[in-house]
């Protein structure tokens, strides 16, 4: 065998470079392999875990489902009273809106004085009258 030239040694030592980084390489590759399979089964048992959850909420809104059905329905009168409720709640609520706020008057005000000085004749603004005197019976 001949001595190896200088060029030879040159192209061995880049080989086994080579082959060293190739090793690292492949040590990566298993290292992230292992990371996606711990990955994909905490992905699958977590899947497995959320299935269960949302079979078990579907049953739950089943079985409240099932018992809303069997509920009777309120009596006509008892409905149009509680719309006509609605619907009077919806009336008023910019005037306690404004008031909540605190840009106006109590919604009340304005509508009690304005029925208590229709409902009531004028009288003078002074102390009560004095009740009668009693006489006790012998």
């Amino acid at each position: 065998m001949s001595a190896a030239s200088p060029e030879e040694l040159e192209l061995i030592e880049k080989h086994e470079e080579i082959l060293g980084q190739r090793a690292e390489l492949l040590e990566q590759m298993e290292r992230r392999r292992q990371q996606l399979d711990i990955q994909r089964k905490r992905q699958g048992e977590e899947s497995e875990a959320a299935t269960h959850r949302n079979n078990t909420l579907m049953q739950d809104l089943q079985k409240l489902e099932h018992c809303l059905g069997r509920r009777q329905l309120p009596r006509p009168n008892l409905l149009a009273l509680e719309t006509r409720y609605w619907a009077s709640v919806e009336e008023s609520l910019p005037a306690w809106e404004h008031f909540l706020m605190g840009k106006g008057p109590h919604p009340t005000d304005g509508a009690a004085r304005a029925n208590t000085h229709q409902a009531r004749p004028a009288t003078p603004r002074g102390l009560p009258p004095r009740p009668k005197p009693r006489t006790i019976a012998p």
